[in-house]
């Protein structure tokens, strides 16, 4: 073996046409033990072109190249790249399209000053943590958010097919409907992607890259995904076939973007190419078994990580720090995963992006220990293309699910959360059974609705969790099996808040709550002029409501039937103002139902524990076990104020205070039946006479 000591002399070097496989060692680029050292053979043959690092023309004329001798992992020394001086491009290029390359390694600082897209499959590029820079990068094409410096994407083959649904596929098959299965083969690829619903051009409950992994007859095949969504007859579903991308990885690297002049406007540009200015590392498009780790970046303009039509997949230990811009749309993210699957996102960190954790039309994927800081933008989005089955555990940051409009369908199914802790909650569009354990909305000052969750009762389970300042319940779905539940949580109330929206009252994307809910051994404090304003029946069990002050005022209650079975209330209480939509019911009626050793004890501004205003409607009064205290003499343990009214007061404790009854409320279709009960210096003067249908004397202890 011949030694030389650098390129220079390698190319000095002439061979003979006997030299034919000669090796030679270079022991570095530009000198020796400078790290661009290599083995390179005399290929006599060759006719490649000099890319200045795998190949060398000496420059003879005709044939006959210096050719890397490797194991397949490359180096940018190689090619004379010592640092961030010495655009890295070239080399790059040289180095991914050499098909006998399967690593790639960094080791100085890089700049790059092209944007290239590789269909490149079992390749790492693994930077070691030296940084990456774009100094001098050409424009981006417009509003391209895969327009990374690196990017790696599938190809389609051209192959395409089109079925109308003959019956419904339902919910959890995988086995799909297709026109022919002759051109489908077990292992094949292919995009499935169903024809929007009318009311926005993105609702498709199927789009995604999936696997064929079994011929059923010939109109069907069976694929790696189980449905999140029903399909009814009659919709189409286009086939594409694809040869993505696999197993090519980006690792360790610090990637530091260009400056972009700041926007200021979160619906026009500055000037045209403004969006084309900025820088961003990775993106992927139809890709498998694609992972990203270990990537800290700064200063970018779109995601670190760019996602389409990927399955698969693990991006760890992540970090993105000030973004360039974060108010225009698709800016400022770490990740944007859009139409994946079976994607793992774990260890990540944000400070002052828009989105730590992207979600577009996903599925069966899991987001666990990541955080995100200076998170007013969310940190953790989905879009509602009909997401499903999508765990988060162990996070921090904003949450909003489902929240960017119509045009992608505003729906999601069976999104987890677990252990979390952020500044607000927002999930009121159609997301149904939405699971929330151990999940804490904290105040932060300065944002607005912070320390909130906003929910959609469809389904809804809410287990250990708190909100600083406010729940707020609303319903525009009815999809769920299961029913909604607090249990075990704790929600801080703000002066004149909504608990349940109120019909006919206009709210961006809220709307009644036309199911049941059930709250159990939950607290909500600090109320004042809260308002129930719908919820079919809602039973409260071991729940307390506690008022701000003794001048706080009850709480205004719309629900059809409320069932109060412990717990009670210290300050508060509840006027019963009649079904505020009698669509929900059919009838302004109302009732409610006290029992099970409630307790109602302190005052309020209204002066009555349990008050109804509602003269539209029947009201049904039960009193069983249950024991009310006034601690003065206006304080009123009922307070009736007309209408039709029918009392059943059975075995319950009342002292001090009095019962308030206007002339009138017990009348035609009325009663009032109170027996098996203790009075201790109550006040029931205002009780009306006994009548037929009016008894409150016999069977009552009365004690002074």
């Amino acid at each position: 073996m011949i030694q030389l000591s650098n390129l220079e002399e390698l190319l000095a070097y002439r061979p003979s046409s006997k030299d034919d496989g000669q090796l030679v060692y270079v022991s570095g680029y530009h000198q020796e033990g400078d790290g661009g050292g290599k083995l390179v053979r005399w290929i006599a043959c060759s006719a490649k072109d000099d890319n200045g690092g795998t190949v060398h023309d000496p420059g003879l004329g005709g044939s006959g190249r210096w050719e890397t001798v490797h194991n397949g992992e490359g180096d940018f020394r190689w090619f004379g790249i010592f640092g961030p001086v010495q655009h890295a491009d070239d080399a790059l290029d040289a180095m991914v399209n050499d098909s006998s390359i399967h690593r790639i390694e960094a080791h100085t600082d890089l700049n790059f000053i092209r944007r290239h897209t590789y269909d490149r499959s079992h390749i790492e590029l693994n930077f070691y943590g030296h940084t990456v820079t774009t100094e001098g990068i050409e424009l981006n094409t417009k509003s391209n958010p895969f327009g990374a410096v690196i990017f790696f994407q599938g190809k389609a083959t051209g192959v395409t097919q089109t079925v109308t649904l003959s019956a419904e596929l339902p919910e959890q098959t995988d086995v799909l409907e297709v026109f022919e299965s002759s051109a489908f083969e077990v292992g094949d690829w292919w995009i499935a992607r169903v024809n929007n619903n009318p009311e926005g051009r993105a609702q498709r409950e199927l789009d995604y890259l999936l696997q064929i992994t079994e011929i059923i007859d010939r109109t069907h095949v069976r694929v790696n995904y189980k449905l999140g969504w029903a399909l009814a007859p009659g919709r189409e579903i286009t086939y594409t076939k694809m040869n993505p991308v696999f197993r090519s990885h980006v690792r360790n690297m610090n990637f530091i973007g260009v400056p972009v002049p700041e926007n200021g406007s979160t619906t026009e540009q500055p000037f045209d190419h403004w969006d084309r200015l900025g820088s961003h590392p990775i993106a992927y498009e139809f890709a498998v078994e694609c992972n990203v780790a270990d990537v800290k970046a700064a200063k970018v303009f779109w995601p670190v990580i760019e996602r389409r039509y990927c399955t698969h997949y693990v991006t760890e230990r992540c970090r993105l720090i000030n973004p360039e811009e974060v108010i225009w749309g698709g800016t400022g993210y770490l990740t944007q995963q859009l139409n994946v699957l079976y994607g793992h996102v774990r260890d990540c960190h944000t400070s002052n992006a828009r989105h730590l954790n992207d979600f577009t039309c996903a599925a069966y994927c899991m987001v666990e220990n990541c955080h995100g800081d200076g998170d007013e933008h969310g940190s953790f989005v989905t879009h509602g293309q009909y997401e499903h089955d999508l765990t988060y555990i162990g996070n921090s940051g904003l949450l909003s699910f489902a929240n960017s409009g119509t045009t992608w369908g505003d729906s999601a199914k069976r999104i987890t959360v677990k252990k979390h802790v952020g500044s607000r909650v927002v999930a009121h569009k159609r997301i149904t059974d939405l699971t929330l354990e151990d999940v804490h909305a904290v105040w932060k000052e300065g944002l607005v609705d912070s320390g909130t969750i906003w929910a959609n009762a469809d389904g809804l389970q809410m287990r250990g969790c708190t909100a600083d300042t406010m729940l707020t319940l609303s319903q525009s779905s009815s999809r769920s099996k299961r029913g909604n539940l607090a249990d075990g949580c704790s929600f801080g109330m703000t002066k004149d808040a909504e608990i349940a929206r109120r019909p006919g009252v206009p709210h961006a994307g809220f709307r009644p709550v036309i199911s049941d809910f059930v709250m159990q051994n939950c607290k909500v404090h600090n109320v004042d002029n809260n308002v129930i304003g719908s919820i079919n029946r809602l039973v409260l069990i071991n729940t307390w409501f506690i008022g701000a002050s003794p001048e706080a005022s009850p709480v205004r209650v719309g629900c059809a039937e409320v069932i109060v079975q412990g717990g009670g209330s210290v300050n508060s209480g509840m006027e019963l103002t009649g079904v505020f939509d009698p669509a929900v019911t059919g009838t302004p009626d109302q009732s409610i139902t006290v029992d099970s050793g409630t307790s109602f004890r302190g005052t309020n501004a209204g002066k009555a524990f349990l008050k109804s205003s509602n003269t539209e409607g029947i009201v049904t009064w039960v009193f069983g076990d249950c024991k009310s205290s006034a601690p003065d003499a206006e304080t009123a343990h009922f307070s009736i104020q007309g209408g039709c009214n029918k009392l059943r007061a059975v075995g319950s404790r009342f002292s001090g205070g009095r019962y308030e009854v206007a002339a009138g409320s017990f009348g035609s279709g009325s009663y009032l039946l109170m027996t098996a009960c203790i009075e201790e210096g109550v006040n029931r003067s205002s009780l009306p006479m006994e009548s037929d249908v009016v008894k409150h004397e016999v069977g009552i202890m009365i004690l002074s």
